[in-house]
């Protein structure tokens, strides 16, 4: 029986997709590890394996090449750059992703982040709970600026949901959507007037090299001092000890992460940061995302499998042409 690799496990009762699996005629496999395995580990529960439901395991070159027996990596969202696409792509291997399963949950998370840092919300809950009875004055959304780096799926839904609290939103995206632009007011600017102007930046563009650090001494230097940073999209587009340096001496208000450049985020400073607050890299999941992207990316897995070719969710493409199940 053709074995799959549930790296993503089934966080709540309701989710299909190992049943998806299971009566499609595939045998189900349980990642033996808790957190984020190492090449080794992954390449111990890839032997045998035909195709995973993927997080964000390291299937590096090293790894792809010992799994001899993999014929597709589906990720359960949007980001893929723990996978070493060309090498996949040398090895046969199709990878997938699940579009427009969890951008509105990330969306979601962004603002709750925003909100959070303009209300002062954990300040203030820490504070009352230990009997103090503080009142100061909190940020206003309505009126101010957000700047919105990448206007992708994820993007689009910040923007949306920001009109409604009277935001003034300026976006920097290279490639829009014109429909959308005609449709809800946003402004398209130059990313470094975004940052001049924001008052809230909040980052939503895929890590590539040209977006590695897109967040550090330099493009900080641009931002008001008074201005805060919520990034929900990958660690490594922020340089953490620019940022917490940048905290520390008051060239910016606060900032809030659900991706860190190592996760979990070890010892980095920005845990001992009174400006910052910290969630554990799961804007993309809430019950309802969770079940979306599981169930598309095992359908994509199922699709493979029986010589159909999921189009939109296929990573690279050029694979096809090599690729056998």
């Amino acid at each position: 029986m053709t074995k799959v690799l549930l790296s993503v496990p089934p966080l709540v009762d309701d989710s299909p997709h190992a049943a998806l699996l299971e009566a499609a005629g595939f045998e189900i496999v349980a990642a033996s590890w808790v957190n984020r395995p190492g090449e080794d580990e992954l390449m111990r529960d890839l032997d045998g394996i035909s195709a995973t439901i993927a997080g964000s395991e390291p299937y590096t070159r090293r790894v792809l090449e010992a799994a001899r027996d993999l014929r597709v990596i589906a990720r359960a969202g949007v980001g893929f750059d723990d996978v070493d696409v060309e090498a996949a792509t040398d090895r046969g291997i199709a990878v997938t992703i699940t579009p427009g399963a969890n951008n509105d949950t990330v969306a979601e998370h962004a603002l709750a982040l925003l909100l959070a840092l303009a209300k002062n919300v954990v300040a203030n809950d820490r504070n009352t709970r230990l009997g103090s009875w503080i009142r100061v004055p909190t940020l206003p959304l309505r009126g101010a600026t957000l700047g919105i780096v990448g206007l992708g799926r994820i993007g689009r839904s910040v923007a949306r949901r920001a009109t409604a609290f009277d935001m003034r939103i300026l976006a920097y995206e290279p490639d829009p959507d014109p429909d959308f632009i005609r449709a809800y007011p946003v402004e398209l600017v130059a990313f470094e007037r975004l940052l001049a102007e924001a008052d809230f930046v909040t980052l939503h563009v895929p890590l590539t090299p040209q977006t590695r650090h897109l967040i550090d001494r330099r493009t900080i230097a641009l931002m008001k001092p008074t201005a805060y940073l919520v990034t929900t999209a990958r660690g490594q587009l922020v340089s953490e000890a620019d940022l917490a340096e940048a905290l520390e001496v008051g060239n910016l208000a606060g900032a809030a992460l659900d991706v860190f450049e190592m996760e979990p985020p070890g010892d980095s400073p920005l845990r001992r940061s009174g400006k910052v607050l910290l969630s554990p890299h799961l804007a993309g999941i809430d019950r309802r995302s969770f079940v979306d992207m599981t169930s598309s990316a095992a359908q994509a897995v199922i699709a493979l499998s029986r010589g159909e070719w999921p189009e939109p969710q296929i990573v690279n493409p050029m694979v096809k042409h090599r690729f056998r199940w």
